[in-house]
């Protein structure tokens, strides 16, 4: 059953990383015209950059760095005894970082009547193409909806394994 609950804990990771990778997106688009920000000039771009980190450990390590305490619900379970598992997993892990994207650059154009525009009137504006922040949503959107799909498969294998 662990397996299991590993494929929904995987596949849950997933729909976190393409959630934010969503929401990069979504702040992409809503900045293409964003000529002054906070930092000073205008936005710039930014991407999800992914990454798997693996870790040896053990599971009742796992279990107590989850914070979750293993409850008896039936008193003739586990009869007394303790049940000690000391095998090692290789617990996988995904990182995520939002960062700026190094290839972005700016779009000049001449407005010499924007309040940003500079002595020659040349308008700073970011270099956001919003087809490639739509190609970027659907893969999002497909990657979430492929977890989402596992989840439901380990669902159903679960379900069914109780059935037995």
């Amino acid at each position: 059953m662990s397996g299991i609950l590993g494929a929904i804990d995987i596949s849950s990771k997933g729909l976190t990383v393409q959630r934010s990778k969503m929401d990069t997106t979504a702040r992409n688009i809503a900045n293409a015209e964003t000529t002054r920000t906070e930092e000073g000039g205008p936005y710039r771009r930014r991407r999800v950059v992914v990454s798997e980190t693996q870790e040896q450990t053990s599971f009742s390590k796992m279990v107590k760095q989850a914070g979750t305490r293993m409850r008896r619900t039936n008193p003739k379970h586990l009869g007394g005894r303790s049940v000690e598992l000391r095998q090692d997993v290789e617990a996988s892990a995904v990182t995520q970082e939002e960062m700026i994207d190094p290839a972005s650059n700016f779009r000049v154009v001449h407005d010499p009547t924007h309040p940003d525009a500079d002595a020659e009137g040349y308008v700073k504006y970011p270099d956001i193409e919003i087809v490639t922040e739509m190609v970027d949503m659907m893969a999002a959107a497909r990657a979430y909806e492929a977890n989402t799909v596992a989840i439901a498969a380990a669902k159903q294998m679960a379900k069914s394994a109780l059935d037995i």
